[in-house]
């Protein structure tokens, strides 16, 4: 059965770009335009993986890494922010929210790849 990984970003482009990149490694894929956007589709079906973006409108990444933690379906799903966010003090603020990674835009997808498959649990 094929994982579900769930991409969140303003950018449809780039949500088109990551999700070209997973579904052809055999994911399925649900697109978020933006955190709230995203809330409202985690439903309490399994989702094994989130990679979101940091700066979105309405509710940015890191207050959707915090809000997902707070839903019992959702505690353990390992989030990838996915960002042109580089400076330190963002990544601490990520990683103390509950991001496991952190991926600097432009990306390529071999590497996105590469961290998804390390944090996909069986």
């Amino acid at each position: 059965m094929a994982k579900t990984i769930m991409i969140v970003d303003d950018s449809a482009s780039l949500r088109q770009v990551v999700g070209i990149a997973l579904r052809g490694a055999g994911y399925d894929v649900i697109e978020g335009s933006d955190g709230v956007d995203a809330l409202k589709k985690l439903t309490g079906q399994k989702v094994h993986l989130i990679v979101s973006d940091v700066n979105m409108p309405n509710m940015d990444g890191i207050s959707l890494v915090k809000k997902v933690k707070e839903m019992p379906a959702y505690k353990f799903t390992p989030i990838v922010m996915l960002t042109t966010e580089s400076q330190e003090e963002r990544k601490r603020e990520g990683q103390a929210a509950g991001a496991k990674a952190w991926v600097v835009k432009p990306f390529n997808p071999p590497q996105l790849l590469a961290v998804v498959q390390k944090l996909v649990l069986p």
